[in-house]
Order: C-alpha cells, then sequence, then structure tokens
C-alpha cells in the first residue's frame, strides 16, 4: 500500500495537467514509482484524477446536485478503513432500527420497558437486568424484582417518569404496570420519543463521522492536499447517506404511530 500512497504524493501536479494532456492518455509513472506504467500508477491515477474532475464541477445553478465522489477503499486502505467507517455508521442506523422497533410501538410488549434506564446507588441500569419483565395480558405487564428487591423503588419511579404515560403500582417485589389505552395524546409523545432517538443517532453518527475525519487528517503530511480533501467529502457523503435513511425511519414511524 505504500506503492500507493507514493502516488498520490504526485497526484497534486498531475491534477493541473492540461486537459491536452488527458486526451492523449495518462502520464507515465513518476519518477521512483515502483508500479508497472498501465498496472499500478497510472490507474491509480486515473481513478484519482476522474474523480477530482467530477467532485470539482460545482454545479453552476441553483437546485443542482454535485457529483459524488467515490474512491476505492482499497487505494487508501493504509490512511482509513473506509469500509469499517461505513459499517460503523451503519450500525448507528440499525440502533435506531432496533429502538423504533422494540420501545416506539402502540403494540404492548414486554420489550417496550426494556430501555428503561433505572438509577441505583450501584450505578444505572436497564430495567430488563434487574427484573423479569413479562406480559399478563394485552393490559398488564409485570416486572418480577425478586433478583434485586432493593432496586424496587428506584425501578418504579423510572417506569412512572419514563414518559411514557406509565402509572405502576407496587406489590412486594412485584410491580404490575397497567397499561392505559392508546389515545391521541400517547401516541404524539410516542412520536417526541422518536424523534429524540433519532437526534441521538445523528448525534452517534456525526461521532463517527469525526473520527475518521480526524484519522484522514494524521496524513496531511504525508499525502497531497487533494487526497484529504477527497477523502472528507467521501466520508461526509456517507454520513449524510446515513442520516437520510434516518430521517426516512423517522417519517415512516411516525406515521405508524400517529395514524
Amino acid at each position: 500500500m505504500a506503492m500507493a500512497i507514493r502516488c498520490l504524493r504526485h497526484l497534486p501536479s498531475l491534477l493541473y495537467r492540461s486537459s491536452f494532456a488527458m486526451i492523449r492518455g495518462l502520464p507515465q509513472a513518476p519518477a521512483g514509482c515502483p508500479a508497472l506504467p498501465l498496472d499500478g500508477c497510472r490507474q491509480c491515477v486515473h481513478q484519482m484524477l476522474l474523480t477530482r474532475q467530477l467532485a470539482t464541477k460545482k454545479a453552476k445553478g441553483k437546485g443542482q446536485t454535485q457529483a459524488r465522489v467515490n474512491i476505492s477503499a482499497a487505494l487508501v486502505e493504509d490512511i482509513i478503513n473506509l469500509e469499517e467507517t461505513s459499517e460503523d455508521m451503519q450500525a448507528v442506523v440499525e440502533a435506531l432500527k432496533e429502538d423504533f422497533s422494540r420501545n416506539l410501538s402502540v403494540r404492548t410488549s414486554p420489550g417496550v420497558l426494556d430501555h428503561i434506564v433505572v438509577v441505583t446507588k450501584d450505578g444505572n441500569f436497564p430495567l430488563n437486568q434487574l427484573g423479569q419483565i413479562s406480559q399478563k395480558s394485552p393490559q398488564l405487564l409485570i416486572v418480577n424484582m425478586t433478583n434485586f428487591p432493593e432496586s424496587t423503588a428506584a425501578a418504579t419511579k423510572a417506569i412512572r417518569e419514563s414518559g411514557m404515560n406509565l402509572n405502576p403500582e407496587v406489590d412486594g417485589t412485584i410491580i404490575r404496570v397497567p397499561i392505559p389505552k392508546v389515545t391521541r395524546e400517547h401516541r404524539e409523545s410516542l412520536a417526541k420519543l422518536a424523534k429524540q432517538s433519532t437526534n441521538k443517532s445523528k448525534e452517534a453518527l456525526r461521532k463517527v463521522r469525526s473520527k475518521s475525519i480526524n484519522q484522514v487528517k494524521k496524513f496531511k503530511n504525508k499525502v497531497s492536499e487533494d487526497t484529504i480533501w477527497l477523502l472528507e467529502k467521501q466520508i461526509q457523503q456517507m454520513a449524510d447517506s446515513a442520516a437520510a435513511e434516518m430521517d426516512k425511519l423517522l417519517a415512516a414511524k411516525t406515521k405508524e404511530l400517529l395514524g
């Protein structure tokens, strides 16, 4: 991969060659580049050059979409693992899907209480780690706190303050949670929770993007400015795509909740 980086160092001078040079063909491998002219450096430069041409053609009129950057992950693997970045971003999207499916539904299920965080003297824990949650009927959930009886009061408080319009009843170490009839107000409350979850996921997405861009910037003294620019643009495109997917998930969930 060191070969690819050496090729990238020559990118600025190649970018500023005249269109005449492009018409006649790509330049031969720069001095010192070990790549074979037709199989190594020229192919790397060809891909990067065409990408740069497309990316720098700004949309002249309002409303026109700029061309996308598409860099081969293998070409820059010594700088950053773009596939890993993509996987990390997609993991954030999948976590949001899971949250919507398990915790934000008008249908009653034991999983609706799983995400509630209980504050205890030993730390903060999800409710399902402290109690056994079961469904006795469509309108009643049971939380058995036998394993952690000292946390019963804290669990009851967490359920009551969850924002889900629940009013738990305590009987020893058993917490009964009547499920209220689904009202318009309850649906709107769930829709607000969906919006909050989406915002939190977007914040997690921004952290992945920032981490990746910071990784790229570590190589600013080793590769050309154009290479850094292209990578940053591609990472931003990946983040924008993930954020757009989140917006679609939120729109679909809001429609489902509000009817």
